[in-house]
């Protein structure tokens, strides 16, 4: 088989620094021997989500920097999974609503063990509560990010976007509900698109407008919370984490979407109506 060449979805304007170093081109690296020996994306997802289990052990003894320090190479190792398996399901063919869901419910998987290994090692109410509500916003900022991220690189390229296939598996439709919660409120943006006579300049135009909600977003990632996570029990305090998570990041969030709202109904109110749209005193 035919490696194909580097994907050219993920715009590099609002990608990780760390996705675009070190993560992409490890998988790019590890792509053709995965494919020439037959393994499917979704084991390969299965595989992060052990490496993941493994981050989440050494994490455990995060009293010890030695731990931490293996913690934060197998996260990272996790991470190329998670971006190697929709290599190989891109390079194979074999992308699915199934292969969506279990990729997410893997990079989910692993942050909730890492989460309930740091709270029973505090061993108290608090660490609890404050794990599962940094949990909860975890949850909500991932999947609003993937839905921002995913409208930003269809629109760069023209594409004003068609409602997506529902799934008759009632997880994916839960993820998928969540993800695109923003849906409604974007649909305006959208709608100009779809009617705009130059849908690929006002896709570029959109693009370059943007870029800057979408790069603050890019701190959402799970690329900085890896990070985060390993300089807060470095520091001798999980908890810092999950204070930077409920605080600082939801702030990025709701800043993000804001701003990315503002972007679209300023460039909406300035697009261009085709003329099979304008009355007929207009044309002449």
């Amino acid at each position: 088989m035919t490696i194909p060449p580097p994907d050219r979805s993920r715009d590099r304007r609002i990608e990780d620094p760390s996705n675009l170093w070190i993560i992409h081109p490890a998988g790019r690296g590890l792509l053709p021997w995965f494919v020439a020996r037959g393994i499917s994306a979704n084991a390969v997802s299965v595989a992060g989500l052990v490496l993941g289990t493994g981050a989440a052990l050494a994490y455990s003894n995060w009293s010890d920097w030695r731990w931490t320090a293996a913690g934060l190479l197998l996260s990272v190792a996790w991470l190329i999974a998670d971006g190697l398996d929709g290599m190989i399901a891109r390079a194979t063919g074999t992308a699915s609503a199934l292969g969506r869901f279990l990729d997410g419910l893997c990079d989910h998987g692993v942050f909730v063990l890492i989460y309930v290994v740091l709270a029973s090692s505090i061993g108290t109410v608090e660490g609890w509560a404050l794990a599962i509500s940094a949990g909860v916003a975890h949850a909500v900022q991932s999947s609003l990010y993937e839905g921002e991220r995913a409208r930003f690189h269809r629109r760069c390229k023209g594409d004003a976007g068609t409602p997506p296939a529902r799934s008759r598996n009632p997880l994916v439709l839960l993820y998928d509900s969540v993800a695109n919660a923003a849906d409604r409120f974007a649909r305006t943006f959208d709608d100009s698109l779809r009617r705009h006579p130059d849908p690929a300049a006002f896709g570029a135009a959109y693009g370059e407008a943007a870029v800057g909600p979408l790069g603050l977003m890019r701190l959402l990632s799970a690329n900085m919370r890896v990070l985060a996570i390993f300089l807060a029990c470095l520091a001798g305090n999980p908890r810092l984490f999950w204070w930077f998570e409920l605080v600082p990041l939801t702030a990025i969030l709701v800043i993000g979407l804001i701003w990315h709202r503002a972007v679209e109904a300023r460039l909406a109110g300035t697009a261009i109506q085709p003329l099979s749209s304008q009355s007929p005193t207009q044309r002449t």
